[in-house]
């Protein structure tokens, strides 16, 4: 459906102030008036379509929480309005609100932002909604909302309530509300994965290259886990093995005490040996602890071996060129290789959740500058849960000798895997690091597991060879 386009002021007018008081979240009141005013005007002044402004301020009363004390059970009646049509927009759209874990998560992460960047944000959480819904909205001139502002709120809900019971419901907003309806009814969840981490990540907040990129990125690797088997895959049989030592701190017992025995240190001692001891000495305490009598709780003393292992992945400068759209392929180079590296962290922290693993992305740098610097950023923002937890990094290292030192100081306490990926071959071998190359010189990526280029990957197409490349990547490293 197209949006609507009210050229007529009084018209526009009257559509924002009888959609003031279609409010159901909250009591339509002086303090939501003016925020929902304030949410109207970020998403008009952006020339996108204006849903109702009851149902923006009911999205953004829902979504931030800020008036849960305000809510009430039954909606305030309006004046000529469908109580049919008012209780299925309760039921099919913010009962959907409520109940979509989708829009709970998209909450929680929109809570974080401050100031202006709330508002920006739950700007795009109605956007992406609406889009999502295919429901159209309505095109108005910004001044409407503007001058409303700078009225009293309380003489706009006044005013808002006479206007209704004189006039009725705008004809326009009844149609509106029957399609939000509609459009609760036949959506399955408010919102896409790719727009929650947009609002996670802040990407929904920043510049529209940035967002569109990041967007690409998560849209292109859900495509390539797609076809991936829910299980652990096969290994690759004749693939390169590194031993690496175990430290000490990988190793703990398991459980907790199993029995009681004659032997144990102090602090494992029962208490209710302490009862031996005596005034005099030698006492009776002394004579069964030399005797090996007292008694203490013994612990299971089964040993958990937990792998440390780390998976880098190197990019290097000249994949500048990367930054190219070949016909064959949904997107850019480069952002296949972004997706490849989010897809492959993903699977190995599902596949590998008993290992201690580690991911890290170095960016060589070229002549002291790194000339993938945004690429490294939306890194940063993509692997922002394991950096958050210590296990992964976005490093930029100077050149070819400084990546080789760092690989071979990662593998002194792991089991290290590389992926090192240009737009040529490159010479990096070393025996203690398992290294497998990509070369991204076209729309057909082609790995390098030995001295010679394996072209046996299988597609019937461009896209499928990149979908082939994950697949292969693991089946060298799980």
């Amino acid at each position: 459906m197209e949006p609507t386009e009210l050229r007529d002021l009084d018209a526009a007018r009257r559509y924002i102030l009888d959609g003031l008081l279609l409010q159901r979240a909250v009591k339509p009141t002086a303090h939501t008036v003016r925020r929902a005013l304030e949410w109207a005007m970020e998403i008009a002044s952006e020339g996108d379509p204006l849903p109702p402004i009851g149902f923006v301020a009911d999205v953004g009363h829902v979504a931030l929480g800020v008036d849960a004390d305000q809510r009430v059970r039954e909606a305030q009646p309006v004046p000529g309005w469908p109580p049919a049509l008012g209780r299925s927009y309760e039921d099919h759209v913010l009962g959907k609100l409520y109940a979509d874990w989708t829009f709970e998560r998209a909450g929680d992460a929109l809570r974080k932002y401050k100031d202006r960047d709330r508002v920006r944000g739950l700007a795009y959480l109605v956007r992406q909604i609406c889009d999502r819904a295919g429901f159209p909205g309505v095109l108005l001139p910004p001044a409407v909302i503007r001058s409303l502002q700078t009225t009293n709120p309380d003489e706009i809900v006044k005013s808002s309530y006479d206007e209704l019971v004189r006039d009725g419901p705008l004809p326009l907003l009844v149609q509106l509300y029957e399609a939000l309806v509609a459009a609760g009814r036949r959506t399955a969840e408010v919102l896409a994965l790719e727009d929650i981490l947009a609002i996670e990540q802040g990407t929904a907040i920043a510049d529209k290259a940035h967002y569109v990129a990041h967007r690409q990125i998560v849209q292109t690797t859900a495509r390539l886990e797609a076809k991936l088997p829910g299980r652990p895959v096969k290994p690759l049989a004749g693939r390169k093995e590194v031993p690496t030592r175990v430290m000490d701190e990988d190793q703990y017992p398991v459980g907790g005490y199993t029995s009681i025995s004659t032997k144990g240190s102090i602090e494992s001692l029962l208490h209710s040996q302490l009862a031996y001891m005596e005034p005099e000495s030698p006492d009776l305490f002394d004579m069964k602890f030399v005797r090996d009598e007292l008694f203490y709780y013994s612990r299971d003393e089964n040993q958990f071996l937990r792998r440390r292992r780390a998976f880098v992945f190197v990019l290097y400068p000249d994949l500048v060129s990367a930054r190219f759209k070949d016909a064959e392929l949904p997107y850019q180079r480069i952002v296949l290789v972004q997706a490849t590296i989010l897809a492959l962290v993903r699977r190995l922290t599902e596949w590998l959740s008993t290992d201690a693993i580690r991911f890290e992305v170095l960016f060589v740098q070229e002549g002291g500058k790194n000339p993938l610097t945004e690429e490294a950023a939306l890194l940063k923002l993509l692997l922002r849960e394991p950096i958050e937890r210590g296990d992964g990094e976005v490093l930029e290292l100077p050149n070819q000798e400084a990546v080789e030192k760092h690989l071979g100081n990662l593998s002194r306490s792991a089991q290290v895997h590389c992926l090192a990926v240009a737009t040529e071959p490159v010479a990096l071998d070393l025996e203690t690091v398992v290294v497998t190359k990509l070369v991204v010189k076209g729309p057909h990526p082609v790995i390098q597991t030995g001295s010679a280029l394996s072209d046996n990957l299988d597609g019937e197409d461009a896209f499928d060879l990149w979908q082939s490349v994950v697949l292969r990547a693991l089946e060298l490293w799980v």
